[in-house]
């Protein structure tokens, strides 16, 4: 779907986009590789969440441009060790006074993590995930806050027996998983609504056990 420079749609179900990649690759043994890859992607027109709808809504054109960097390595016969790192650039076309932003593109990720296996079938691992900070309204004048979340696990395989464990939010964190900008009205508030920052905060730390049966 696309809409119009008035935000209007125009009648087709389609947008065009338009994108292009360039990637290096290092691969200095089996064990180790590297990847980094530059991106550029142009649309015909954006979708854009709508917090008060709960939907997305065809907007104006936008471009988007960044670069990836994934790491990948295996030490010894049980570790492996693997990261991620992208940036972007993420604007709306024709924007006036550098209102340009697109709400809820996130500009850094990060995230890292370890896996082990031993030969006795025990498998622990270890993941980090950081989100940047994002621009909740068009001239990035309010902002999401960035967050961290780390997950833990370890399975073990007995026969046909798997047993496993997930520890989630490890940290306990309480950043916020996502956020939006829009308005809302509360029990005795201004019939207009209220223009605030609305966001659903990460799960607290969780723990999850299972037990499986292969058959």
């Amino acid at each position: 779907m696309r809409a119009t420079g008035e935000g209007e749609w125009d009648g087709e179900l389609l947008a065009r986009t338009e994108g292009a990649e360039l990637g290096l690759r290092v691969e200095a043994s089996r064990h180790f590789n590297a990847t980094l890859t530059g991106f550029w992607l142009e649309l015909d027109s954006e979708l854009v969440y709508v917090g008060d709808a709960g939907t997305t809504e065809a907007s104006a054109p936008s471009i988007r441009k960044g670069v990836e960097l994934a790491t990948f390595w295996h030490i010894g016969e049980w570790l492996t060790l693997h990261g991620a790192y992208t940036a972007s650039d993420a604007r709306l076309k024709g924007g006036e006074d550098g209102a340009d932003r697109i709400p809820g593109a996130v500009e850094r990720t990060f995230s890292v993590g370890a896996n082990a296996l031993w030969a006795n079938g025990l498998h622990v691992s270890l993941s980090a995930r950081h989100l940047g900070g994002a621009p909740l309204v068009e001239d990035a004048s309010i902002r999401s806050q960035s967050s961290w979340l780390v997950n833990a696990g370890a399975a073990f395989h007995h026969g046909r027996l798997e047993f496993k464990a997930e520890l989630f939010n490890v940290l306990d964190s309480g950043d916020d998983d996502i956020a939006y900008y829009y308005e809302s009205r509360l029990a005795g508030e201004s019939a207009m609504g209220i223009a605030d920052i609305h966001f659903h905060p990460l799960e607290p730390r969780t723990l999850r056990a299972t037990v499986a049966l292969r058959f």
